[in-house]
């Protein structure tokens, strides 16, 4: 049976703020660095004060919305499930989903009167990035926000770690999971952010349920997870929650497991400018190829090449012309 959709998925909705700056603006800020860190709104606009300009690259974002339009710029088509206010900024996440062909649930839901939610994504010379973010009404995200209807009209459901920092979100993420689970959909996770796994390990449990189809994460994530600083450990505690997995390992390249056996990806070297987004690229790469029919040997060499042109540029997008170009070299 043809499906309408290759992947769905459900995450927050943020908009991307991109600026760069020095180690010293984390001293002086009190910010720590390369995590993200959630913070109200009063501090992120004292934080926005003392930037004192208009960011380098404004887009929507979030984990998943990031991943998804990754997918439609391959070629396949996906969903998103999110929640913006009915405020200029929640327009603007609004159309520049439609503007890259993913479909969602916005387009039939009304919005509440709110405040979208923002990211400020803090770029340092050596490629680091560290995020300030104020959920805003993305916070409320809840299962009235999951579109059953899209996710058993598609072959992957996708859920984002961060969701789990929200009691209506995680709510959510177990909801969605369980219409997949139902329908005979695929689900796939990813932990989003060593953070995510740290402080909220037994709600991440409970996303996950009895298991997911496949995971994405990085190795400090599986370890985290796991309890080990043993790779080899990691592995085999990931063997436990999912079907299928990647782990991620920046320079190293990554470690895929199909079900059957492990898949060494190499990474292309690069010099890394911003590495905003590498990993929800990675995943968009990964679960368009394999929903096309490829291996995980291709949708890895496809990933791992698409992430290494996301962090030599700003921003976590690539342009369509790079898209193709990276398809004509992998997909043959």
């Amino acid at each position: 049976m043809t499906k309408k959709y290759d992947v769905y998925a459900i995450g927050n909705a943020l908009v991307d703020m991109e600026y760069e700056v020095q180690d010293s603006f984390f001293k002086t800020q009190k910010i720590d660095k390369g995590l993200m860190t959630l913070v109200d709104e009063a501090r992120q606009n004292d934080l926005l004060n003392a930037l004192g300009t208009a960011p380098l690259k404004q887009q929507c974002g979030g984990s998943a919305a990031n991943t998804v339009i990754a997918v439609a710029q391959f070629g396949a088509r996906s969903f998103y499930s999110c929640k913006v206010a009915k405020d200029p900024i929640g327009n603007f996440y609004f159309q520049d989903l439609q503007d890259n062909g993913v479909d969602s649930n916005l387009q039939h839901q009304n919005r509440e009167n709110g405040v979208t939610g923002k990211c400020l994504v803090l770029i340092t010379p050596d490629a680091e990035r560290t995020m300030n973010t104020f959920l805003g009404i993305t916070a409320t995200i809840g299962k009235a926000e999951v579109d059953a209807a899209a996710i058993k009209a598609s072959k992957y459901m996708y859920m984002e770690g961060y969701l789990v920092a929200s009691p209506t979100g995680k709510e959510a993420a177990i909801f969605a999971r369980k219409v997949a689970e139902a329908a005979g959909v695929k689900t796939a996770l990813t932990f989003s952010d060593v953070n995510m796994v740290k402080f909220f390990k037994e709600g991440m449990a409970e996303m996950i349920g009895n298991g997911v189809d496949l995971l994405f994460c990085n190795e400090s994530e599986a370890m985290a997870y796991a309890n080990t600083q043993d790779l080899d450990e990691a592995l085999e505690v990931m063997k436990l929650i999912a079907k299928t997995f990647v782990v991620t390992r920046s320079e190293k390249g990554a470690i895929a497991f199909d079900g059957t056996e492990y898949v060494h990806i190499e990474a292309f070297p690069v010099k890394a400018i911003d590495t905003n987004g590498a990993g929800d690229m990675y995943a968009g790469a990964f679960m368009y190829a394999i929903t096309q029919g490829r291996s995980f040997a291709e949708a890895g060499k496809l990933a791992s090449l698409a992430a290494s042109k996301v962090v030599s540029q700003f921003g976590p997008r690539l342009k369509v012309a790079d898209v193709q170009e990276i398809k004509k070299q992998v997909l043959r």
